[in-house]
């Protein structure tokens, strides 16, 4: 069995300083939610298959949510995907929408790989953030997309901050890294996680160690994104970047920097060469 004090949330602590409450959809390990009470989020965890749970099976109530943050099943959109799509990506950010259409939380985050299509729910803005745990001040580099609504039409405010360079970063921990027979070791691993060198899950086996969290958000993303939700403000007082990234940009500015021109120019080529 999977010991649950791994995951467990310090509510008491967790409604005092921050007096919102999260639920915490394809939690896994929970990694995100973990980030999340780091910044001072109350967090309930939905059902997993981990804990022999069906998100399927699942209805939340209206108004007991302030916040629903999660990133369903990402195969079907990777680029490391070596197989047909199997229909279950859609399929499951569907029942993320249904239970953000049942529970009506003030705002919901969701995570997933850049190839992820837009999700866009009645009743909420939209915004899309990329984002790079290098950004989050990490050593690992790993590429996700978050995407936003907010009944008020705020925004959260996403500080990025890079304390390596490229050249001295590590490698993304891929779920499938522990069939690898070049793997880095569990505790480098979790490290990278942004997880304690000593972490553990009793009663998996170290593939599925390995599997478990390496399919979760890095901590410390997890956590700045937390801190992004906290801060957000109102859309109409910010201008965001052209290219859809989220970042916010000042004076005469479009785009937030070269990435974003190079991501700008892409999608006009691409739709140039629409017939």
């Amino acid at each position: 069995m999977i010991d649950r004090d791994t995951t467990k949330t310090n509510a008491t602590s967790s409604v005092t300083a921050n007096g919102q409450t999260v639920l915490s959809l394809f939690p896994g390990i929970d990694l995100f939610g973990r980030g999340f009470e780091a910044a001072g989020f109350c967090v309930v965890r939905g059902p997993d298959p981990i804990f022999g749970g069906d998100i399927r099976d699942f209805h939340a109530q209206a108004g007991i949510f302030n916040g629903i943050i999660g990133g369903p099943p990402c195969q079907d959109f990777s680029r490391a995907r070596r197989s047909e799509p199997t229909g279950a990506g859609i399929e499951l950010i569907g029942e993320f929408v249904r239970v953000v259409t049942e529970a009506k939380p003030t705002w919901w985050l969701m995570e997933n790989v850049p190839g992820v299509p837009d999700v866009k729910i009645d009743g909420y803005n939209h915004l899309r953030i990329d984002l790079n745990s290098r950004d989050c001040g990490m050593v690992q580099s790993r590429h996700r997309h978050f995407q936003w609504g907010h009944i008020a039409g705020r925004v959260p405010t996403v500080t990025r901050r890079r304390s390596v360079a490229p050249a001295e970063s590590q490698p993304c921990c891929l779920a499938s890294e522990g069939q690898s027979t070049s793997r880095r070791s569990w505790a480098d691993f979790c490290e990278l996680q942004g997880l304690p060198r000593d972490f553990d899950l009793p009663g998996m086996t170290l593939s599925a160690k390995y599997r478990a969290v390496g399919n979760g958000v890095p901590v410390q993303m997890a956590t700045v994104m937390a801190q992004s939700v906290r801060n957000a403000v109102p859309e109409i007082n910010v201008r965001l970047c052209a290219c859809g990234c989220g970042r916010f940009v000042y004076g005469k500015q479009i785009s937030a920097g070269p990435a974003c021109r190079k991501r700008m120019s892409r999608r006009e080529s691409s739709i140039a060469s629409t017939p």
